[in-house]
């Protein structure tokens, strides 16, 4: 059960990886090694911060030991607590403005050797905000990423993986949400060799309400991995998940874990989950496991979906009907499967850019 897995900040408490635990089971760990076992490099300075408003957005370098780390959340496997026990210092990104703000964290030149990084979002009473992390360049990177929300506070963040074809990159991402708070989480993964980005939200207090976002395209030879966990604790909350990739090419392969837990505390609970992969190849594997756990019977709704599957021969039959070209009628079909979590987002600015990277990747996938 998930609501007994152990968690703990310092990485010795940890077993040995074998691969077989249920955190592991589904993750090519010997391509993700140095991660777990290795000594990591605490450096994560080479970052570019961009906020929309000066005003209502402070960024800051922190302190290991600053009394703002470790409320979000506690990491639950072996990489996730190394990445903590080794980095120094923060990025700490706080939103205060009642007016929507947008800041992006870039890093790009992170090099090949393995690095630790840590960063926390704060979004204060009643505050609105969008933080991007915007990651390309090489990587061998892991990470843990904590996400607070105040009382009544409305946050989006958007993580985008647009690594280099050999990165491989684990990240953590905990949030607390607060009272009455909303936050929207996006999980853009298109590019790198391992990427494993696994979210968790704690509803804590009433009211408080999450939606989580993916969106994926896993090509030859690629791994990418989310396991999404929502932590219903708190009366009347609310969660919403959706992810949704496309996979083509021998060895692609993706894996969506989403737990639900909806603990005696939280009566009231609304929630629902859904993953859809889209298998644009033979030799393609998703692996879809959605998982519900109630403990109690006083709640609004509950459910889940999950489905993996080739192209729609009827959508193709009716572009190509159309003088539309097989090519150019598979490249739309995806492009529509996947536009639907990007339009999500509510930035029509970000959701331009990401929208263009979808399209590269699909022009790349047409071509070869």
């Amino acid at each position: 059960m998930r609501s007994a897995r152990f968690a703990s900040f310092d990485v010795t408490d940890f077993e040995t990886v074998t691969g077989h635990e249920a955190e592991w089971k589904h993750t090519p760990v010997a391509r993700v090694q140095p991660l777990i076992d290795g000594t990591l490099d605490p450096d994560i300075r080479p970052v570019t911060a961009t906020a929309s408003s000066d005003d209502s957005v402070t960024v800051e370098w922190i302190d290991r030991n600053d009394s703002r780390i470790g409320s979000a959340g506690k990491p639950e496997e072996r990489a996730s607590a190394n990445a903590w026990s080794a980095f120094e210092s923060a990025l700490m990104v706080t939103i205060t403005g009642e007016q929507p703000s947008e800041i992006s964290v870039t890093r790009s030149a992170l090099g090949t050797g393995a690095r630790a990084a840590h960063t926390v979002i704060h979004a204060t009473h009643h505050s609105v905000g969008t933080v991007v992390l915007q990651n390309s360049g090489d990587a061998l990177l892991s990470e843990n990423v904590e996400i607070i929300l105040d009382e009544g506070a409305h946050l989006t963040v958007v993580t985008v993986q647009q690594w280099n074809a050999s990165a491989v990159h684990l990240a953590s991402h905990f949030s607390e949400i607060g009272r009455d708070a909303r936050l929207k989480h996006v999980v853009v993964s298109l590019g790198g060799s391992v990427v494993r980005v696994n979210p968790s939200a704690h509803l804590s207090r009433e009211g408080g309400e999450v939606e989580l976002y993916g969106v994926y395209f896993a090509d030859t030879g690629q791994h990418l991995e989310q396991q999404v966990f929502v932590n219903h604790d708190a009366p009347n909350t609310k969660s919403r998940v959706s992810y949704k990739g496309a996979l083509q090419g021998v060895g692609a392969h993706t894996v969506w874990v989403g737990d639900v837990l909806i603990r005696p505390t939280a009566s009231g609970t609304d929630s629902y989950e859904q993953n859809r992969n889209l298998l644009l190849t033979d030799g393609a594997r998703a692996d879809s496991i959605p998982n519900l756990e109630i403990e109690t019977g006083e709640i609004a709704g509950a459910g889940h979906a999950s489905a993996s599957g080739r192209f729609d021969d009827e959508q193709l039959f009716y572009l190509q009907a159309r003088g539309i070209g097989e090519d150019e009628a598979r490249r739309l079909v995806v492009r529509g499967f996947l536009s639907e979590i990007v339009q999500k987002i509510g930035s029509p600015a970000l959701e331009e850019r990401l929208q263009n990277a979808i399209e590269a990747e699909l022009a790349l996938s047409t071509a070869s």
